[in-house]
């Protein structure tokens, strides 16, 4: 009895023993493990689609000749369109040469499996297609961003009154206006902000406000452009001038409105006479013509 009483208490100091040294080197572990810099598993990076399709669109336009002439009129459009980076002209004659060569080639597939007579007249009219479709692209981007400006032009105005009645300069007060209507009008703040960046890189205020407008191409924006100018080289007061300016913008865009209203009864005849009055004939002699048809004909077949 007494040796099975040995046993087990030994068996048992034997078990704690070896359950208190696991703990101690699992916590010993867990301590060195913290200590230890983590490991970065390295993936391999696999390039994005969209990183790839632009590099390839790149090189094909980098080997498509470009005119000296031609390129600053094509920058400066790009310019107007917010295609503002450094190889906007790149991407936009490779986009033209894919376009063309695409729809060259899908004329002359769609040709050949039709047996189209008239196969070199549809290679070349696709490939015109596909010729202009960038530039109009382009245009198209152009003018919703003229439209966007003119439409902000007037708050921007307001606020950067209150900015400067408010005690701060007009390039402080262009920043600030950069600043607050970035979610409303983000095209317009994209143009001032782009202007304070030249001023910071130590243009004269006269020259970043002319880049300002040259880059915008929007007659308001100019002409706001010119005030600024004048106001800046006689010294007159800013706030004054921005605030009779802002309301000059104000009536031009109310009779803009009005012009287009007095158009609508003009431009509206055509859909009403070709679309409206066919409807209302069907709808209001239709049944007559269908009653008389119906009454008239048995007559006719009686006598």
């Amino acid at each position: 009895m007494l040796g099975i009483l040995t046993v087990l208490v030994f068996a048992s100091v034997a078990v704690m023993t070896a359950l208190l040294g696991r703990y101690l080197g699992s916590v010993r572990a867990r301590a060195v493990k913290r200590l230890q810099p983590e490991r970065v598993v390295e993936t391999p990076i696999l390039p994005s689609p969209w990183l790839v399709w632009r590099e390839l669109v790149a090189r094909i336009g980098s080997l498509v000749p470009a005119s000296s002439k031609d390129l600053p009129k094509l920058k400066r459009k790009l310019m107007r369109a917010g295609l503002r980076g450094q190889n906007a002209s790149r991407y936009f004659n490779g986009a033209r040469a894919i376009t063309t060569v695409g729809l060259a080639g899908g004329g002359l597939v769609w040709g050949m499996r039709t047996h189209s007579d008239n196969l070199f007249l549809v290679v070349a009219a696709m490939g015109a297609i596909g010729y202009i479709l960038p530039m109009q692209y382009v245009t198209l981007r152009m003018r919703r961003r003229k439209h966007a400006i003119e439409k902000g032009l007037p708050n921007a105005l307001d606020l950067l009154v209150v900015c400067v009645e408010s005690g701060l300069g007009i390039d402080q007060a262009i920043m600030q206006v950069a600043k607050e209507l970035n979610v409303a009008h983000p095209e317009i703040c994209d143009e001032f902000a782009l202007m304070n960046l030249e001023l910071r890189a130590g243009k004269r205020r006269a020259e970043a406000l002319h880049n300002l407008a040259d880059r915008a191409g929007v007659e308001d924006l100019k002409k706001l452009v010119a005030v600024l100018v004048q106001t800046d080289r006689f010294g007159t007061s800013i706030a004054q001038s921005l605030r009779g300016h802002a309301d000059y913008l104000r009536v031009m865009a109310r009779q803009r409105a009005e012009e287009k209203a007095s158009k609508l009864a003009v431009k509206l005849v055509f859909p009403i006479f070709f679309c409206v009055l066919p409807t209302l004939f069907v709808v209001t002699i239709g049944p007559v013509i269908t009653r008389l048809v119906r009454d008239l004909i048995p007559m006719i077949e009686n006598m």
